[in-house]
């Protein structure tokens, strides 16, 4: 996340633990964009701030406020920056998944195709899955309908995506059930896992004083789906399902 506070430490840690895979996690929404300001003027505000919810992005983008070209701009500089940390990503994917809009997913594909990054996040979970994950949590409607809504473009997503070459894994997982992935939740959706490739998106983290600083609506919810990434049983539970865990470099 290279508009991340802890970057440096991120990128640092990345490039001594060289078998992992490590994607850019580009940022449309929140924190302060990389680009100059005078670069980007439609998509920030006077003091360089990116929209602070997805809302606001997404009703500005829609009404015509933001320039694509900008946010090309934008996203350009967040991959150069990852690489120039000596990080060469395997993937790109989106906070608050914005490149599931077309007009973003456009941009990003031509830009992607260009710099030779062949692999995106797919954020599209059946609908079938996002009923089982999400039995028994809170706010199960709100859950669904959030899934739904992301799936209505999946047409589109699938076609651009196409044209500009890029892989993605089969099926996602983790979208209705995101923040409840402890030990429990995760075994049952390694269960949901079939033949084929599957990305379960998890947002792991220790809940302290520097995350509950930042406002991010996950908090402690981190530092459960950590504590499932964590657990004994989620392990034996992938070797049990046969499951064989790979990045995305080794995508085909």
């Amino acid at each position: 996340m290279a508009t991340g506070p802890a970057f440096q430490d991120a990128a640092d840690r990345a490039r001594a633990t060289p078998t992992l895979g490590v994607g850019c996690h580009l940022v449309l929404t929140g924190g302060v964009a990389i680009a100059p300001r005078e670069k980007i003027p439609s998509l920030v505000d006077r003091e360089g701030h990116l929209p602070r919810s997805l809302g606001q992005f997404l009703a500005k983008l829609s009404s015509g406020g933001i320039s694509t070209e900008e946010i090309e701009v934008e996203l350009r500089a967040q991959i150069e920056k990852i690489r120039k940390a000596g990080i060469e990503p395997t993937h790109c994917d989106t906070h608050k998944h914005t490149h599931a809009h077309p007009a973003v997913m456009k941009v990003l594909g031509r830009l992607m195709q260009e710099l030779k990054i062949p692999q995106v996040r797919k954020p599209v979970e059946d609908l079938r899955d996002s009923w089982i994950s999400s039995r028994g949590l809170s706010g199960r409607p709100r859950r669904i309908a959030s899934a739904a809504a992301v799936r209505s473009v999946a047409f589109r997503f699938h076609a651009i995506s196409k044209r500009y070459g890029l892989c993605s894994p089969d099926r996602f997982l983790g979208l209705a059930a995101t923040g409840d992935l402890g030990p429990a939740l995760l075994c049952r959706l390694v269960g949901l896992v079939r033949e084929g490739s599957t990305e379960i998106m998890l947002h792991p983290g220790i809940c302290d004083a520097g995350l509950r600083g930042t406002g991010s609506r996950l908090q402690a919810e981190r530092q459960n789906e950590m504590e499932g990434l964590l657990a004994p049983e989620a392990r034996r539970a992938v070797d049990e399902h046969g499951i064989r865990l790979i990045t995305y470099r080794e995508l085909v």
